[in-house]
């Protein structure tokens, strides 16, 4: 298991900007996919961004493309969610998660214990 720690969590108005971090340690950061997840009070945890292990490859939920860029730096074992535009909607705690893909898994088996992220209006 790798371990992960997030930051760059706050309070923020609409329309700004946060980015947040995660630093991973445990094991070679380059083995893994990573992903930012979130949840709301009172919803389900949700799908936000992932890249590939290499960076080229990003993916994103349409709720935030275009906001959000997603981005690592293998040779500082860091992902980041650069978060433009935000919208109240957006409050909620954000998850940083590994998925192993040398080998590959199909689940994300790490986590981070997550940063609150609150926009408000």
């Amino acid at each position: 298991q790798v371990q992960l720690v997030e930051s760059g969590g706050g309070l923020v108005q609409a329309g700004g900007s946060l980015r947040l971090s995660c630093e991973a340690s445990g094991r070679t950061f380059s083995n893994y996919a990573m992903a930012w997840f979130r949840q709301a009070p009172g919803k389900e945890r949700e799908f936000v961004a992932a890249v590939n292990w290499s960076g080229y490859t990003t993916y994103y939920a349409d709720s935030v493309k275009g906001r959000f860029t997603i981005s690592r730096d293998n040779a500082k074992n860091t992902v980041y969610l650069q978060m433009n535009s935000l919208k109240s909607e957006d409050t909620a705690v954000y998850y940083c998660a590994a998925r192993s893909e040398m080998p590959p898994r199909a689940d994300f088996g790490s986590w981070g214990l997550g940063t609150q992220v609150t926009v408000s209006s």
